[in-house]
């Protein structure tokens, strides 16, 4: 199939559509659920994805209340960053993103979200704004610095943050004292109204690359290269095994029942043999997946 592409200049569209392509294939994107104060000491509580971590040493994560794309107007949080240069981003779960994004609503300044979308405010240690009592994970953060990239709609205002205090939720973590996926149970923004939700069946492992390089799929006899049975996802497992079988492991596995039977019933024997294959390495069984690929 004939892929098509479109290709775009962010400078030739309408902002709105280009901020709607940009949320729909950058996702899912954490939320920066941010608790800030003005120079009286009011509160405002609102998400951001535009969110990341940025470094540990020191401590960096930043997040963008931007300005608003359909009249250029700044965003309260952003207002009270410049009074009060402190904030307390609480990460959004499953249970309280309703709530989340009820508090994203324009509200006139100087209303308490904290009322409004019903969360329970409690003292910081180190800064002036409440961190949410509902949140597993809360951090106290000064503000470092606000880079103002535009004086636009929809420009970003970049809030570069330095972590004092981190406050974790000890029912979240698991026997060794690190954030359980499935406890934690947060959510991510997508395009649009959608939303993912981070546990059960949606989240999968991937071994990160040791310290021993693999073959890289270079390295894959052509056959399996241009494979139209494997993906690429299976052949990058493949390329991470850090050599290939030795023949006399293939001539093994070549005598084995199941080989045997996939050579005498297939009627293509390649497309067989990249089938079964395909079978081994989806139950995790790389390595033995390539001896069978090398059979033929």
């Amino acid at each position: 199939m004939t892929k098509k592409t479109q290709t775009i200049n962010p400078l030739e569209i309408p902002v709105p559509r280009f901020h709607k392509l940009l949320l729909g294939s950058i996702a899912p994107r954490p939320i920066a659920f941010a608790s800030t104060v003005d120079q009286d000491g009011n509160p405002n509580l609102s998400p951001f994805s535009f969110f990341n971590a940025f470094g540990v040493n020191p401590s960096t994560i930043i997040f963008s209340p931007s300005r608003r794309g359909r009249d250029n107007t700044t965003k309260n949080t952003f207002e009270n960053l410049k009074e009060v240069a402190e904030v307390v981003i609480n990460v959004v779960t499953y249970g309280m993103v309703e709530q989340a994004n009820l508090a994203s609503s324009d509200y006139p300044r100087g209303t308490n979200e904290f009322v409004k979308a019903g969360f329970t405010p409690i003292e910081s240690e180190k800064v002036r704004p409440f961190r949410v009592n509902e949140s597993p994970v809360q951090f106290e953060c000064k503000v470092r610095q606000i880079i103002e990239t535009g004086d636009q709609g929809g420009a970003a205002n970049l809030i570069i943050c330095e972590v004092l205090l981190m406050h974790v939720d000890e029912n979240v973590l698991d026997e060794n004292g690190m954030i359980d996926p499935d406890k934690i149970d947060l959510v991510g923004r997508m395009g649009g109204p959608w939303y993912c939700r981070t546990t059960g069946d949606s989240k999968f492992k991937i071994a990160k690359p040791g310290e021993k390089l693999g073959i890289g799929i270079d390295a894959l006899p052509e056959q399996v290269r241009h494979s139209s049975i494997l993906t690429g996802n299976e052949l990058a497992k493949l390329g991470g095994l850090q050599s290939l079988p030795a023949e006399n492991e293939v001539d093994s596995i070549r005598n084995s029942e199941e080989v045997k039977m996939v050579f005498d019933e297939s009627e293509d024997i390649l497309t067989g043999i990249h089938s079964y294959a395909k079978k081994l390495i989806e139950r995790g069984e790389v390595y033995e997946a390539m001896k069978v690929l090398l059979t033929y």
